[in-house]
């Protein structure tokens, strides 16, 4: 893509039209004819002209463009697909953590755990290569200011008018106890974070939950600095840890029509004979 934004850029300055493109531009003729069988040849000519004009635009147009990617390999396997919601794909939380996190970082968006056939809602969960932090997202308002008291209630302060909020280090307790059982019963051990994030409000407290790291907005750059300058691979553990939580997940999904339709001629050839 960087190839083909700086492509463009030398050709901005002379009105150019795409036989003249193919001719003087290898590059450009390749992409295309490779490209075919994905696009029609107006949808890579729009492509090829509508790229962003800076390069940290053409960044997060990128991201953008590889997210649906994403999205489409979280929600399918070889025989089975789910139906997305809209709302997913318009969630900025999701697009905070697939794009501004490494990609060696495993994401589980509050997932249902099934527990003695029973839902359980989970907090989120990322799986990277030196253990598992469960997240604990407060939204509240930009001026709110958030005061941590005791394990069941906190307190949401905003122009001098207080309201109680549920603490969420319950959501923390549990989701962190689901997933220490499940590992455990796979004879799997990862170290275990609990953190409540606040991202654009400040954290009050007199002294810090017993192992939950609480992150405020003075906090955040510090604890967003770090996770990004994780420069360890993908490990085999991480793998293994994700797929053994899927197991015990909730899925709603159906099966792929071409499958039904293989399941379909088999059950047919097997009454024949």
């Amino acid at each position: 893509m960087i190839a083909l934004w700086e492509e463009r850029e030398d050709l901005s300055e002379v009105k150019i039209n795409v036989e003249t493109t193919e001719e003087h531009h290898p590059r450009w003729k390749i992409w295309k004819r490779k490209s075919k069988s994905v696009h029609d040849e107006e949808d890579i000519e729009a492509d090829f002209y509508d790229l962003p004009d800076t390069k940290e635009e053409l960044k997060q147009y990128f991201l953008d463009k590889l997210l649906q990617i994403q999205l489409k390999w979280a929600t399918s396997t070889v025989t089975d697909i789910s139906f997305v919601d809209k709302q997913w794909v318009e969630d900025p939380e999701i697009r905070y953590f697939l794009q501004r996190f490494p990609d060696t970082y495993l994401f589980m968006y509050y997932p249902v755990f099934n527990i003695k056939k029973a839902p359980v809602d989970g907090e989120i969960v990322l799986i990277t290569p030196v253990g598992i932090e469960i997240i604990s997202q407060i939204r509240a308002e930009k001026d709110a200011t958030i005061i941590a008291q005791d394990q069941r209630t906190w307190i949401v302060k905003e122009n001098d008018e207080e309201r109680k909020m549920l603490s969420p280090q319950i959501a923390l307790k549990r989701t962190e106890q689901i997933i220490k059982s499940i590992l455990k019963h796979h004879e799997v051990q990862l170290p275990i974070q609990k953190t409540v994030l606040a991202k654009e409000n400040p954290i009050h407290f007199l002294e810090e939950p017993y192992q939950i790291k609480l992150i405020g907005m003075h906090q955040y750059e510090s604890w967003f600095r770090q996770r990004r300058n994780i420069s360890s691979p993908l490990k085999s553990h991480q793998l293994k840890t994700a797929e053994i939580l899927l197991k015990h997940c909730q899925t709603t999904s159906v099966k792929r029509p071409e499958w039904e339709e293989e399941r379909d001629e088999f059950e047919f050839v097997s009454d024949e004979f």
